[in-house]
């Protein structure tokens, strides 16, 4: 059985080690959550509003969206989908990856395949080929956790039609700071062929609704409805499902947030350039920074000054490597300052 390890998260403090979004949500969502009456909340929650501004938000049918309680859900989903077609299946993961993947793969019975990382994280059609032949399910990431780097265009179209047998799920999580996202495709996809392809998303990253735990599945209607099936009844509670439509009302919210997290990330790259240190330009909100040996000194240099960031020297092709959560630009900021300091009394 694998273990997922979590990252520890240790009370008050600037936390820049799980890519939440560091703004928060917006007062809209506050106010919403605030005006619930009794009766709603003595209710089992009616999803159609919610589903309907989700569908509108992506721009797809209402029957091509499933809410979900959180990504986490949909993927255990996808898993357990597979496994009932397939027991015993074999579900493909990249590496580095999400731990969520291998560990919903054997929750349902199934076998990992993984798939090793190239140096500099570059993506291997002919690798992902090779172990998914016979594969029942596979998990791609765009933009790739930790890495922050991008599936090459076509990539997935290609891998859909290669392997029609198997169910692609396509984790978006960070797809609005990437400013990317296959929906449009699966929305203009009038021939079927990427009918074994599942999107998925959270929003809690953009839209800063980490705690109300909320994503969606976009796919065609056919290939969304064995999940469905196995979807617990009212997964999602009331305050997350009136927090999203708050969320998706306040678009200027989300803007905001994804240039403030663009800011941090040059800010990052900027210290990175003039610390001579290796970094990866990423298409989320957070960076991926190679420090070498000193990347368990330094997550707890910070640590100790109340400042979390995350050791990710385990992750296949990561060693040495930390990740920096790109929120506010003030907070990176006071992350920066502390890192400054640890490097200059490494200097003295």
């Amino acid at each position: 059985m694998s273990t997922y390890q979590r990252a520890t998260v240790t009370g008050p403090g600037l936390r820049l080690h799980l890519n939440e979004n560091t703004a928060g949500c917006s007062p809209a969502v506050l106010s919403a959550i605030a005006a619930l009456t009794p009766d709603q909340i003595g209710s089992y929650p009616d999803y159609s509003r919610a589903i309907d501004a989700t569908a509108a938000w992506f721009n797809v049918p209402r029957d091509g969206v499933l809410l979900i309680n959180g990504l986490d859900e949909g993927l255990h989903l996808a898993s357990a989908s597979a496994s009932r077609r397939q027991p015993g299946f074999r579900g493909v993961v990249l590496e580095p990856a999400f731990e969520m993947y291998g560990v919903c793969i054997e929750e349902s019975g199934g076998t990992i395949v993984r798939v090793a990382p190239w140096p500099n994280f570059a993506f291997s059609m002919d690798d992902v080929l090779a172990a998914s032949e016979d594969a029942t399910l596979i998990y791609l990431t765009d933009p790739n956790n930790p890495t922050g780097l991008g599936l090459p265009a076509g990539a997935v179209e290609a891998l859909a039609a290669a392997r029609p047998q198997a169910t692609i799920v396509v984790d978006e999580a960070y797809a609005d700071f990437s400013g990317r996202s296959l929906i449009g495709a699966l929305r203009d996809d009038t021939s079927g062929r990427l009918r074994n392809v599942i999107v998925g998303r959270t929003f809690a990253k953009g839209h800063g609704l980490a705690a109300l735990r909320i994503g969606a599945l976009i796919a065609r209607p056919e290939t969304l409805a064995p999940l469905a099936q196995l979807q617990a009844p009212y997964s999602l509670n009331v305050a997350a499902i009136v927090g999203l439509e708050a969320a998706l009302s306040d678009q200027r919210w989300l803007v905001s947030c994804v240039e403030e997290s663009r800011a941090s990330k040059e800010a990052l790259y900027d210290f990175c350039t003039r610390h001579g240190l290796t970094f990866w330009r990423s298409e989320a909100n957070f960076v991926l920074i190679n420090v070498g040996v000193e990347a368990s000194a330094l997550v707890a240099a910070l640590a100790d000054q109340g400042i979390f960031i995350r050791d990710r020297s385990s992750a296949p092709g990561c060693a040495g490597c930390v990740r920096i959560t790109a929120g506010l630009l003030a907070h990176t900021a006071t992350c920066l300052r502390a890192m400054e300091a640890f490097y200059a009394s490494r200097n003295r």
